[in-house]
This record gives structure tokens, sequence and C-alpha cells, in this order.
């Protein structure tokens, strides 16, 4: 456990993680190709492009770019972000805009000419759009009667986002996903090599948990979402996150609900109500809010791009698909958008489980820097950055969705753990079960294997093998003690149901999903569906769930109540079981997707035996094990006489022995 006197992320995100074919498309003087280029083979969609371009379309993509110096094409995502929203009379008023200049309806109507009725129409339906926002402040001091004024912003933050927040514009033109994603993308190749410590203003700022922050250690107000949400009293709105929304339809999106996670404050709540982008809300509700996102993992964001006394918004990003948090990973640009606190580790609180290692989304937490081995300590050198070496492009993390949380297994945390093949925190669950915090040590189990119970009866133990305490004397007994600590599953009242944690604003998942075989693979898909929100169908064919662990191995090994225990936790986090169903013989998938199901997880094993490659090796009376295991399990009447020959001494063959002397 990391003790919370600090927080501090010097966030991350992601992008595509098979590495891309250079294509030819213009940098930010538009002479070089960007490093990296948008993969459209792996888009749903078409780019719409044109061999004879909207001039005015191509000036106004120049002008709000974040690129500096570029003159557009038509192949710039520039161009066809725009061409297919805006309409010629669109664009021609944003040309008379300029770029962050709030103008009021008098003073675009003297730039244009237009009488007022038909300007301000047209400029509502840009600010449906997206393309423009509008505000009643006077932080200028242009403003001193508060009228309404009409801001033709940037692409980021600005524009891209705003065309990305509403479903069914994303739908209509799906290209808007790919624009946002590029003008995320793009400008930031040539800028962050220049980026000084702290971000310099460039993009978001974090925002720690409040909690996390001590009341003894001085802290500034504007890290707090407390003081936010008292500057804007009254005046908020949740809306629809732009980046769940967009990298879910270029196919990369995280699993998330995309509705109501970002927070407008002031006049851009009543931006996004007025534009039908989300919803008001009372500080509750934020507050609400703000506390799931704490729940699932999320980071708090603010604006940072017009001064420190005023934001629009407050997001809480999925590092997974976050534009904004990407950067520290991709260009390795720790101070773009951190918190101005870091954190602190208290030792003698901390178990050892490694889990902020593994989950932190900048990569800055480390653990076992000196790795203790049976062949001796691993020494891993430090973390480069880029405030001390000169960084360029060969230094950028084209792979950093796959590196973005690296398993530390092999580079930073016990033998044991690295040994594992579920990876479960073993030296965490001991120390928990040392101060005799049993059930902590059996949540903390179940994060990463949802059947310690069954788990402990059969596992073969590689964790003991690796436990370098067998150097000294003899391993750790750390199967028997996770046998000790799951005992608690086998008893309903002491069982340990986990809570679930929705990535979802309003109540659970409606989306059904069918699971089809209801072995451990099956079983574990639907725990972890189920923990998520969602309340999957289980489809098995045999007469109850379990798969081989009720069906290949016998009782004596492992006991069928203990296997029901376990399974009777999933049913208790809303997992529906229909057994003696079998999936293409007595339903189809097409019939159950006429049901309603949307997802499916096949997991139907591998449940036959190997057979002799010798003479015979097919004849009657010739049986592999595991077919045998099953009859036996299944109480299914099998007559043997006669001398019985095994093949093979291993633990199938003994458990057939065993069964045919009973």
């Amino acid at each position: 456990m990391i003790a919370a006197r600090y927080f501090c992320c010097a966030a991350a995100s992601t992008w595509y993680a098979a590495k891309r074919e250079s294509r030819n498309m213009s940098d930010i003087n538009g002479s070089k190709p960007t490093n990296f280029p948008l993969d459209e083979s792996k888009l749903g969609f078409k780019i719409p492009r044109t061999d004879a371009p909207r001039e005015n379309v191509l000036k106004l993509g120049s002008m709000i770019t974040n690129r500096i110096g570029l003159k557009a094409t038509a192949d710039d995502p520039e161009y066809w972000g725009l061409a297919g929203v805006m309409t010629d009379e669109m664009v021609d008023v944003a040309l008379k805009m300029g770029v962050r200049k709030p103008k009021t309806t008098e003073q675009l109507m003297k730039l244009t000419k237009m009488e007022r009725e038909p300007l301000e129409k047209l400029l509502t339906e840009m600010a449906w759009t997206g393309i423009i926002e509008y505000n009643w402040e006077n932080l200028d001091g242009k403003n001193p009667k508060h009228e309404k004024r009409w801001v033709l912003p940037l692409f980021v933050p600005g524009s891209a986002e705003f065309l990305n927040m509403r479903k069914s514009q994303i739908d209509e033109h799906p290209e808007v996903a790919a624009f946002f994603e590029r003008m995320t993308m793009l400008p930031l190749e040539k800028i962050t090599p220049m980026v000084p410590p702290g971000g310099a203003g460039i993009g978001m700022h974090v925002i720690p948990v409040e909690k996390a922050i001590e009341t003894e250690n001085e802290s500034v107000d504007l890290e707090h979402i407390s003081y936010w949400l008292s500057k804007y009293e009254g005046k908020y709105a949740k809306s629809m996150c732009s980046c769940r929304a967009s990298r879910a339809k270029l196919g990369e999106g995280c699993g998330d609900d995309a509705e109501s996670w970002c927070i407008g404050v002031g006049d851009m709540a009543d931006y996004i109500v007025e534009t039908q982008r989300g919803e008001y809300i009372t500080k509750d509700e934020a507050l609400e809010i703000f506390k799931k996102a704490e729940d699932n993992g999320f980071v708090h964001q603010i604006t940072n791009i017009d001064g420190e006394q005023k934001i629009f918004g407050i997001c809480n990003c999925n590092v997974n698909v976050c534009n904004a948090l990407r950067t520290s990973q991709l260009f390795n640009t720790p101070n773009l958008s951190r918190s101005a606190y870091v954190a602190s580790v208290e030792s003698e609180k901390c178990v050892a489980c490694g889990r902020c290692v593994e989950n932190c989304p900048a990569g800055a937490v480390k653990l076992g820097q000196k790795l203790c081995t049976k062949d001796g300590y691993i020494e891993y050198p430090r973390q480069e950055l880029p405030d001390e070496i000169k960084w360029g492009p060969e230094k950028w993390s084209v792979d950093y969705r796959d590196k973005n949380r690296i398993n530390c297994y092999d580079t930073g945390t016990s033998p044991c753990k690295t040994a594992c093949p579920a990876h479960i925190a073993v030296q965490g669950y001991l120390k928990l079960a040392a101060q005799g915090k049993y059930r902590e040590a059996l949540q903390l189990i179940k994060r990463e294997n949802p059947f310690p119970a069954v788990c402990g009866r059969i596992c073969n133990r590689r964790c003991e093998d690796a436990c370098t305490r067998g150097t000294v004397d003899q391993a750790v007994a750390i199967d028997e003690v996770k046998r000790f600590i799951a005992q608690q599953d086998l008893n309903a009242e002491t069982r340990f149901v986990p809570e679930k944690v929705i990535p979802k604003v309003d109540g659970e998942f409606s989306e059904k999903i069918a699971v089809i075989g209801g072995g451990p693979a099956g079983l574990s898909c639907a725990y972890y569906l189920a923990e998520k929100g969602y309340r999957p169908t289980v489809f098995e064919r045999e007469a109850r769930p379990g798969g081989m662990l009720m069906n290949g191995i016998p009782s004596f090994r492992l006991e069928k109540d203990v296997v029901e225990a376990e399974i009777d936790i999933l049913r208790e986090l809303g997992v529906e079981f229909r057994c003696g169903v079998e999936v293409g013989k007595d339903v189809t998938i097409a019939q159950l997707r006429e049901q309603g199901y949307q997802g499916f997880y096949v997991a139907v094993g591998l449940q036959s035996g190997g057979k002799l490659n010798i003479p015979g090796g097919d004849a009657d009376g010739v049986m592999a094990g595991i077919d045998f295991m099953r009859q036996v399990n299944l109480h299914e009447k099998k007559t043997l006489s006669g001398k019985v020959v095994v093949i093979g001494g291993g633990r199938r063959d003994v458990s057939a022995i065993y069964n045919r002397q009973e």
C-alpha cells in the first residue's frame, strides 16, 4: 500500500499498439513525414478525401491548427476533419472570427456584413456542430456587460473535442474521431522536445486525489477539485468524454461507458447543455462522479491554457484512451501535465504487492530495483528523462500502449510473483496474512485469481520452486497459506464477494454478453465482467458449471463443494448460468444475437484426450484418461472388466487407477 502523503501522476496513455509503416504525410513544416502516421487500414471507415479541395476550408484548417506554420492540404486532417461538417457559409464566418478572440454578435455583424437573425442562426448551428463555443465572461476586461461572445478555438483544446462529444455526430461523420486523434498527435511531434518542465501551459493539468493530500502538508488551492467547484458554484454539467467516444470509434476503446465522465464548469456548463452535449448536475452529483472516477483509477485533469485562474472543465481520464495523458509515455514528457505533488511510500505500511508499479499510468513507480534472485541481485538502470538527455523521435515510444504498464514481474517484483502464472501478489498476501488481515489477503489474491480455494488445492507451486528462502533451508509454504486464506470462501458468512467498480456513471451495463463454456476460463471471464458491472450469461453443455474442475479432476484431489462454493460467488455477483445447453447445437450464435447478446467469449477448452501414435491406438477398449475421468465425475455408467492397462504415470493416470480400484 502506498501511504498517500502526496499524489502524482506524470500521466500517460495509449495509441495503436502495432508498429506503423511510414506514410508520406506532412509534419509541422510540411516537409517531412510524420513519425506516427495514421494507419488507415485499421479503421472501420474511410477517410474522406477529394481531388478538388475547397480553398476556404484549407485556409481555415491552416489558421486553426496547432501545427505551427502548416499550409494544409487535402490529405491533412486539418482539411478532411472540417470539410464534411462545415458549409461554405460557416467557413467564411469562421475565417473572420480569428482564433480564440471572443466577439459579440454585433462585432461579427460588422465583420461579416450579415443581418443579426441569419448570423445568430448560423453561429448557433456552428456551436451545435462544435466548431465554435461561446461564453459571457469578462476575464479580459473587454466584456463589462457580460454579453454573449462567440469564440473560435484551436482544434485542441477546442473544436476537435466538441466535434466528438455527440455520438450521433461521430456516427454520421466518423472521420472526426480520427481528426481528433491526429490533432492531439501531430503538433506534439515538434513541440514536445521543446517543452520545459511544468508543461508551460500546454494541454491539461493533473489534479491530485484530494483525500490523498495530508492535512499537515501545505497545498495550493489550484490543486484541489473542491476549489474549482466552489469557484464555479452552481454551474456544473456532465457530458460525454470525447476521448472515450472517439477512440471507441477508431476501434481503440477502453470498455468504459463514454457518457457523463467530463464535467463542464461555469459558462462551459451552459454551452454543454444548450448544445445538447450534456445536462446540468448539482455539486453533490459532481462529487459522486469524481468518487466513481477515483474508484476506477481514473485521473482528474483540468485545462490550463487560459492561465491558473480559469478552467472550463474537469475531466476524469482513463489513461488507456486519453489523448492528453498519452504524451508522457509516447514522447516521454512526464512534466507536461503532472500535478505539483510527488508520490511517497511509507515502507512500514507497504506489503510489496507491486500493484502500484503495474498500474501507474506513467510508469513513474519502481519496485525491486535490486531484485533478489537465486543468482544474486539484479541492477536496473534509471529511467532516462528528456530534461537530462537530448530527446528526439528515435527515443519516442511508438509501442507505448504495450509498454504503458509493462509487466514488472521479471524486472521489479519478487521471484515468487514472477514465477506465478497468474502473477498473484504473493509477498503481499503473505504479509497481510502474517498481520492477521485474512480478508484483505483474500481480496488481494482475488484481484488476479477468482478461484483461490481451487488453486490452493491443485496448484503446482511454481512460486515455491522460485522462493529464494529455499536457498537457505526450505521454501515458504506459499500454497498452504493461500489455501488457508481461501477457506473463507467456503463459508457463506465469511466469503469475499468483490465490490463492483463500474466504469459507468449511471448504474450497470445493460449489454448482454454470452460466455460459451463454464470451465475455468469462462468462469474467470464472467467473474471479471460482473466485477465491471455486466451480468453475463454462461452457457455450459454439461449439467453443472465448472468444466474440468468438476469433470476432469477426482474428488480426492479437488472437493466438488469447493468448486461450487466459489461458483456461488459468481451467482452473487449476478452471473446467470444456463447448463445443459450446447452452443452450436441447441442454440446458435445467430440465435443468441437475435436474443440481444452483443458480446461473445468462447471458452470451450481442450477436453479431448491424447491418442497413442501406435497401431491399435484407436481400437475398441482404448480410452483416453480424460474421457474416463469425465465419465466417473458425471456418474456415467462405465463397466470395465478383465485386465486394465494404464499407459502413463502422471496425476491423471494415477487418478484413473484410484477410481478403477474403487
